[in-house]
């Protein structure tokens, strides 16, 4: 009998976006990602491949207005995506870390699923904010801290190095794929939902 793969299905509308697609915790890495964002699609593309997840995302947002919604909205999707695909979360690792290089840049990402939410941000002051096409440190930040509160998990990024904001963005959203990977997986020894309250909201 095969193994049922965890999943979701995404769907929002609001008068800001429109937002549909699907997510397979259980997958290859395969992406079908159009968030009319280019830096986003390609920082998703990193963290669903290096994750192994199958991620397909498709927005249409007010980019006439800004980006902000759209990476806004992107955001509470996916966290909202594994929330419901990981469901009672039974035999999870339930924590994950992982760090990784991008050339001069270096990041760090940690993860805990306990059903609380978190997010902590620690990077060198520097000048540069901007990556690309305007998308900037803090456009980053704010998805993956948006992300950590919808998915209602303890996500803590720090940024060791790098004066290029492209390539630490690229590093964290690796990081954070590889990180959360860790953290999904199914540990055998497990029969259970892992924390000794026996539960995860």
């Amino acid at each position: 009998m095969a193994k049922k793969l965890r999943s979701a299905t995404i769907k929002r509308k609001t008068t800001e976006t429109d937002i549909s697609g699907k997510l397979v915790v259980d997958g290859t890495g395969k992406t079908d990602i159009d968030t009319g964002i280019g830096f986003l699609d390609h920082m998703l593309n990193l963290f669903a491949f290096h994750g192994l997840f199958d991620l397909t995302l498709k927005v249409k947002g007010d980019l006439k207005v800004d980006a902000h919604h759209t990476n806004e909205d992107a955001a509470i999707c996916l966290g909202k995506a594994f929330k419901e695909a990981l469901g009672d979360c039974k035999g999870i690792r339930r924590y994950g870390s992982k760090e990784v290089p991008m050339d001069l840049a270096a990041a760090k990402v940690m993860i805990d699923i306990g059903g609380r939410y978190a997010f902590l941000w620690k990077m060198p002051p520097y000048g540069n904010t901007l990556a690309s096409e305007g998308y900037t440190i803090e456009d980053g930040k704010d998805f993956l801290d948006t992300f950590a509160k919808n998915a209602n998990i303890n996500l803590h990024v720090e940024i060791y190095s790098g004066q290029d904001t492209h390539h630490v963005l690229e590093a964290s959203f690796k990081a954070l794929g590889i990180a959360l990977d860790e953290a999904t997986q199914i540990d055998a020894r497990r029969k259970g939902v892992p924390s000794t309250k026996g539960t995860i909201d």
